[in-house]
């Protein structure tokens, strides 16, 4: 019902659709530009750079995320999709592996296009989505990208093999063209930026302090930077999964993401629903779980299990970033959102490449499975650390000291309690009925005669009816 509210508001749907058409080609584009590179050049470190192009500026996203925070949100989105849609028809003039650089440079500057959008766009959401609808809205968000990859990289992938690499990218710059004219079709009431005291640093900088001053929200980050890490390292052994886990062919790995992108599109339409049940907390540290759960199973070498596994980790996954960034947007100040926002996609994002890059040695040394296991083990302990309050002191295994203490107090008293209980209750047992109490009674206890006066009939000494 609330997924109904969302499509009816008029800003959000408004910007749910440039999202959407954006979206197509974008994925449409990162699918073809490495096949793209590959084809004209042979090389498959030039087709892995396409990629790391286009990741590249979410390492200086704080710089990005000011530079968003210092105009108007919705002329940015507007500005930025329509420069983007003027550049992607230079790559027309790629015609052999000599102009391959152009390809990097035109995949560089959509990145970056990419980062300032996102960070404006946080910005945006705090003015034109109420905040009831921010959980829901940001899961509709997830679905629309994840739908997006499922089905883009098919039509790319039929125009790069019928007309070639320049007609995806005509194809992107029409989407990009699209994106611009929905974002100029918002409604949205924007105060004009305030003027920020200091240079470029110091408000990249109080971006950054923003973050690092609210402990719920790095824990957060931190769960977020730790889920992409992990799955780098479980996205790495995908390839060795299909080929000696399942005995499949390298492609059957498409259908590992399809399922996987399944999941993602049911977690997005029901992320909303499952966040006004849950604390962010609790929502985030659920994600991890079953992202962590579903890299586990992936090591059974049955197609079923794989198959639940790798559908845990597309519902999972998705849940950890929509808890990130709606609570970036509920618990950060409107001036300050595009930079929280921005910081936060660097560390959540940033590792990315790194844990790829670890993963795949792990699996060229070691059996795929101990990291895809190892990954598994990661996710309840990230969870629990997660769930700890802010605040609390860890000793060196990770308990809060105080906690600790109190504990092991508990459990000798604990262990004291059951030992003398125990003992006592030796003792009654094993006392002979009639013995003095000089020979087996404790002092400050009542004999009992050895004539069996003082029992009731039938009974033990002391009137009841079952020894003490």
């Amino acid at each position: 019902m609330t997924v109904r509210k969302v499509l009816r508001d008029r800003g959000a749907a408004t910007y749910l659709g440039g999202i959407l058409v954006s979206g197509f080609g974008d994925s449409a584009m990162m699918l073809v530009a490495g096949v793209w590179a590959k084809t004209l050049t042979g090389s498959s470190s030039l087709a892995a750079a396409v990629t790391a192009c286009a990741w590249a500026p979410t390492l200086v996203g704080p710089l990005l995320g000011t530079a968003a925070d210092r105009v108007r949100r919705r002329r940015l989105l507007v500005a930025v999709n329509a420069a983007l849609a003027l550049l992607l028809p230079a790559l027309l003039a790629v015609r052999s592996g000599r102009d391959v650089w152009l390809l990097l440079l035109v995949l560089t500057a959509v990145g970056t296009g990419a980062v300032l959008t996102d960070a404006a766009g946080a910005g945006l959401v705090v003015t034109a989505v109420p905040a009831e609808l921010r959980g829901d809205f940001n899961g509709l968000r997830m679905t629309v990208n994840e739908a997006m990859k499922l089905l883009a990289p098919l039509a790319g992938a039929g125009l790069f093999l019928r007309w070639g690499g320049g007609a995806v990218a005509l194809l992107d710059a029409a989407t990009f063209a699209l994106a611009a004219l929905a974002f100029a079709a918002l409604r949205v009431r924007e105060e004009p930026p305030a003027p920020a005291p200091g240079g470029w640093r110091a408000q990249t900088a109080e971006g950054v302090r923003a973050l690092r001053g609210s402990p719920p929200l790095l824990r957060l980050v931190g769960a977020g930077a730790v889920a992409m890490l992990l799955s780098g390292i479980s996205s790495a052994a995908i390839y060795e999964l299909a080929d000696a886990g399942l005995h499949r062919p390298p492609a059957f790995v498409g259908v590992l993401y399809a399922v996987q992108g399944a999941g993602s599109i049911a977690a997005g339409t029901v992320a909303g629903a499952v966040m006004r049940r849950l604390p962010e907390h609790a929502f985030a540290a659920a994600g991890l779980l079953l992202f962590t759960t579903g890299a586990a199973l992936r090591a059974v070498p049955s197609l079923p299990v794989v198959l639940a596994g790798t559908l845990a980790i597309g519902v999972g996954l998705p849940w950890v970033i929509v808890a990130v960034f709606t609570a970036v947007q509920q618990r950060t100040e409107p001036a300050l959102v595009g930079r929280v926002a921005a910081a936060a996609g660097t560390a959540v994002f940033g590792p990315t490449a790194a844990a790829a890059g670890l993963g795949a040695g792990l699996v060229a040394l070691a059996d795929y499975r101990l990291q895809l296991v190892a990954v598994g083990a990661c996710g309840p302990v990230a969870a629990w650390l997660l769930l700890l309050r802010p605040g609390v002191r860890l000793s060196a295994r990770g308990v809060p000291a105080r906690t600790l203490r109190r504990r092991v107090i508990r459990l000798i008293r604990l262990i004291r309690r059951r030992v003398i209980r125990r003992r006592v209750i030796r003792r009654r047992l094993i006392r002979p009925v009639g013995v003095p109490v000089a020979a087996g009674v404790r002092p400050g206890t009542r004999a009992v005669p050895a004539d069996g006066r003082g029992a009731r009939p039938g009974g033990c000494p002391g009137g009841s009816s079952a020894p003490r």
